[in-house]
């Protein structure tokens, strides 16, 4: 839950100040310039692109809670800084320095730490669904918010929200002991080998791609769908009267999914499925637009298939990234999703303005194909649990040499040695699994 609000505070601040923060920048010295409200709006998606993984590797590295910390800091700073700013370069400035706390990737990393991966799915639901969850609540907080404290206001309410979270991460959030420290010595020895594998993996960029695709088609779609409500007759202020049902009935919908992904075939069936039932709501939009509550089953259905979609792509890159390089391949993962973000939002505008919702239709259709191919090709892995063993003083060859013989026990996925810690951390299948190997062969070194 700990993990969870914080998570949803990073969405919070890109976010809540997308319904009035145009209308705000009026007011502003240069607030006249679209361009620049544009650049204000969208420079946070775009330096969370660039730097989720540097954030991520450093988590690795120097673990994940002081990266947190620094993160909740910068993003705390921003916010104030686009609290007091007098013209809209100085806005853009302090969206800059929100968007520089970049701290999703660790933040998803320690949740799979201080999770067994039979479970994670379930944690990282509870995260990938705050995104959901904060999007309808900025929708309907946001004009209120903006009638009591005004957008100066809620940028510094976001700041004052960011420095609780540090409180929140030291009191209730525990310490990942094992795996952080193990991937914290496997990332100071692979380097750039470690961003290159996962790079490189075919897996792991099957779900690179869903995560740009998926947050791309999102802002996309939120460009044509308070137009369509106005359209259909609903007052802006009264739009939370459909978003709230839609994402408390979507949750309950996904549920099933989540709860049974542990096997990896109904975790690829649902997978599957999900990005299909996406393509089928974007092919069936135009036929969609009728009346409120044609409106309100579609989106019904578009949140069902990608809060399905957004609790299983980080677990399964979880799951897939090599022992220790965890936060590494989800800062990758989360750069590719705020890139899909600024990008769709970007393209969405665009399109709406020239073609309507059909061109946002076309751009969506497009994505997801592409997608639902790739998906085809997606092996999901099998559910491991983390062992992890104190080991003697070893030195670089006879660690090296353990390490392999480890990787070669039934059962043993992937086997990590830290000489320096003097810990064995490893991902195995526990049907198949026999602890008395490993004991022997580590008795045999002591």
């Amino acid at each position: 839950i700990g993990l969870s609000g914080i998570f949803g505070l990073r969405m919070l601040g890109m976010f809540v100040i997308l319904p009035v923060f145009a209308i705000y920048a009026e007011e502003l010295p240069g607030g006249d310039n679209l361009t620049l409200v544009g650049i204000a709006i969208g420079a946070y998606g775009l330096t969370q692109a660039i730097l989720q993984i540097p954030f991520g590797a450093w988590s690795d590295r120097y673990g994940r809670k002081p990266v947190i910390y620094l993160g909740l800091l910068i993003f705390a700073a921003g916010s104030f800084i686009a609290a007091v700013a007098p013209n809209i370069h100085v806005v853009i400035l302090g969206r800059v320095l929100q968007g520089a706390g970049a701290i999703s990737a660790a933040v998803m990393a320690m949740a799979a730490d201080l999770t067994r991966d039979e479970h994670r799915t379930k944690a990282m639901a509870m995260i990938g669904s705050t995104i959901g969850a904060t999007f309808a609540l900025s929708l309907v907080a946001s004009p209120w918010l903006n009638k009591v404290i005004g957008v100066p206001g809620i940028f510094a309410l976001t700041g004052v929200l960011a420095l609780a979270a540090m409180a929140v991460v030291y009191k209730i959030v525990p310490d990942a002991d094992d795996a952080p420290r193990a991937a914290s010595g496997a990332a100071a020895r692979r380097g750039l080998a470690g961003l290159r594998e996962v790079i490189a993996d075919a897996q792991l960029g099957r779900l690179y791609y869903g995560v740009f695709a998926l947050h791309a088609v999102l802002m996309a779609l939120f460009i044509a769908v308070p137009f369509a409500l106005r359209e259909a007759g609903l007052a802006l202020d009264q739009h939370w009267k459909v978003y709230l049902p839609v994402m408390l009935g979507s949750f309950v919908l996904m549920l099933p999914a989540v709860l049974n992904a542990g096997r990896p075939a109904h975790a690829r069936a649902a997978f599957i499925l999900s990005v299909a039932l996406l393509l089928l709501t974007q092919l069936a939009m135009p036929w969609l637009e009728g009346g409120v509550w044609t409106i309100a089953l579609y989106l019904l259905l578009f949140f069902t298939a990608f809060n399905v979609l957004e609790a299983s792509l980080p677990s399964l890159v979880s799951r897939m990234a090599p022992a220790g390089t965890k936060g590494t391949a989800i800062g990758i993962f989360s750069s590719l999703q705020f890139v899909g973000t600024f990008l769709g939002a970007a393209a969405g505008g665009y399109l709406y303005g020239r073609w309507g919702a059909s061109g946002i239709v076309i751009f969506d259709v497009a994505l997801l194909v592409i997608w639902l191919w790739l998906a085809f090709g997606m092996k999901v892995p099998a559910v491991l649990s983390t062992r992890t063993y104190a080991l003697p003083r070893l030195d670089r060859g006879r660690a090296d040499g353990l390490q392999a013989r480890l990787r070669a026990v039934p059962g043993v996925h992937e086997a990590l040695v830290i000489a320096g810690e003097h810990m064995l951390y490893l991902k195995v299948d526990s049907a198949g699994f026999d602890e008395q190997n490993v004991l022997k062969l580590i008795a045999g070194e002591t």
